[in-house]
């Protein structure tokens, strides 16, 4: 059994701020690789346990988070800054892992929430909200791979329930602050949720570990679980996105790309686009 492993940063254990953890000048950012290797590697292990034997881990945070020298033996590791879409899935997996996600950006109780970075306000597909969780959920699906296990916090989790009901999740933290950081700068909206109730590591990693061996266990009767994306997210494919204001105040920018083919949109630029 082959299985695809999508990693982020912002939405494990520990990771308690994105100004302290998830930037290589950031004075916790060893720790933060840390922390997200060894939930990877929880991942792996109840894979294993559950008879999984090859492994493609995808280092999906920008600038990066997996230790290659603390990654499981077992796993294949993809990184590097020229990595994109569709960051080497293809139809030879039997399953996918998404580990260490967070909420769309504006979510509500959201902890470190966001849409590929802090300056994006918006993303839809199709005129629907869509944040980086149902995006990866999309071109995996586009392979035919069904997406079995998500981790992250609390809202990620219920996010992930909204687009795939039959998904396992594992909280690992919970956003505290209420309200959604919509109209805010980059900036302030980095900083809006930065306190979190969160499980200690070795727990978390303990509850990934028994969650995806459980997935896979499921997946051997029910082999299509977890694949389907809510059909308001079928072809032709418009994808938009609005930016949050300046510093100074200017309003953001909106973009827009549109195609028959999602991966081929998903790795088109965007294009100014007036609303």
């Amino acid at each position: 059994m082959k299985i695809y492993i999508m990693t982020d940063m912002e939405g494990v254990a520990g990771v308690t701020s994105s100004e302290d953890f998830c930037y290589p000048e950031s004075r916790y950012y060893e720790m933060g690789r840390e922390l997200t290797t060894q939930e990877t590697n929880a991942a792996i292990e109840g894979a294993i346990a559950a008879g999984a034997t090859q492994f493609l881990v995808v280092d999906g945070h920008g600038k990066g988070a997996i230790d290659p020298l603390k990654l499981h033996p077992a796993a294949q590791l993809l990184a590097g800054p020229t990595r994109t879409y569709p960051f080497g899935c293809d139809r030879s997996f039997d399953a996918a892992f998404i580990i260490g996600q967070h909420a769309k950006a504006n979510t509500d109780g959201g902890h470190l929430c966001h849409t590929m970075s802090f300056g994006w306000e918006n993303c839809r597909l199709n005129g629907h909200s869509i944040g980086e969780l149902g995006l990866n959920l999309l071109y995996i699906a586009y392979f035919g791979i069904p997406t079995v296990l998500v981790s992250g916090d609390l809202a990620c989790c219920e996010e992930a329930h909204s687009l795939l009901p039959q998904l396992e999740t594992v909280c690992v933290k919970e956003g505290i602050k209420r309200g959604a950081p919509a109209g805010l700068t980059a900036r302030q909206a980095e900083r809006y949720n930065g306190a979190a109730i969160h499980l200690h590591p070795a727990v978390a990693r303990e509850r990934i570990r028994a969650a995806a061996q459980q997935a896979l266990a499921r997946l051997n009767t029910a082999p299509r679980y977890g694949i389907n994306p809510p059909a308001e997210y079928s072809q032709p494919y418009d994808m938009q996105r609005s930016d949050r204001p300046a510093e100074d105040g200017t309003p953001g920018q909106s973009w827009r790309k549109s195609g028959a083919d999602l991966i081929e949109v998903f790795m088109q630029p965007f294009q100014p686009h007036a609303e």
